[in-house]
């Protein structure tokens, strides 16, 4: 079952939204710091469509030393990151601290790496990725990616992965002697096995047309009672359910 979750978004007018081809007509020659700031005005804005609120259940299970089993239910967005209106929109590769913003202000975080193995599993569109090669970083080369996925996509609707790496929090994040870093992880093939493994190497202001963002709810339930997914990342005993490293806990951008 979807869950709608408009009441964390911003007011959403279709008749005024502006399309994804407008935002990156825009964007062309922008560089990272003014894609950011354009996409994150329109996101406020209500420059959204409305597929992109009906989020998708993540459902996981485990049981403790005890014996006891739980019963993990969380909401991820049907889609990366996007911008735009109904009829013509387009995801945007943006930083991890531009998302961070976005994120605090609808009540949703960051996966984690076993949260993109799930959502991989249980996504009804798994579509193979398509690598580019040159201007990587370029808004121009963003854009005909997402043509590109679109193409592949050939209109299926529901939960969709295999397009992008995901940017993830990870508590590699604290142990990199290296400052200011970007946590990806992702770009599942046919046969399940992702391109991407837990990378730390970018800086953080680094985003290229193969980075999403995907939103998680940052409410879930477990075993029926509603739960915050930060909380359970910090619990010792029941953080397996959403992360599978030696540490877990919520690290913000």
């Amino acid at each position: 079952m979807q869950q709608r979750i408009a009441k964390h978004f911003p007011a959403i007018n279709h008749s005024s939204a502006c399309s994804g081809t407008q935002f990156f007509a825009l964007a062309k020659s922008y560089n990272w710091q003014q894609r950011d700031s354009l996409a994150m005005e329109w996101f406020m804005q209500g420059h959204v469509p409305d597929f992109f609120l009906r989020f998708a259940p993540i459902r996981v299970t485990m049981k403790d030393s005890n014996g006891h089993a739980f019963r993990l239910t969380y909401w991820v967005s049907p889609d990366y990151f996007v911008v735009g209106n109904n009829e013509d929109w387009v995801r945007v590769p943006i930083t991890p601290m531009a998302a961070q913003r976005l994120l605090d202000t609808v009540h949703a975080i960051l996966p984690t790496r076993k949260m993109v193995d799930d959502t991989y599993l249980q996504s009804t569109v798994k579509l193979a990725p398509l690598p580019m090669f040159v201007f990587r970083d370029s808004s121009v080369t963003m854009y005909q990616h997402h043509l590109m996925i679109e193409g592949q996509r050939q209109q299926r609707k529901g939960l969709i992965a295999g397009i992008k790496k995901d940017v993830v929090t990870t508590s590699k994040l604290l142990t990199d002697k290296r400052a200011n870093r970007v946590a990806i992880y992702g770009w599942h093939q046919p046969n399940g096995q992702p391109i991407q493994p837990l990378y730390t190497g970018h800086v953080n202001w680094y985003v290229d047309y193969s980075h999403g963002i995907r939103f998680v709810h940052a409410t879930g339930k477990l075993n029926g009672k509603k739960v915050q997914l930060t909380n359970l990342l910090s619990n010792p005993q029941l953080a397996a359910l959403l992360c599978t490293e030696d540490s877990c806990g919520y690290v913000r951008f």
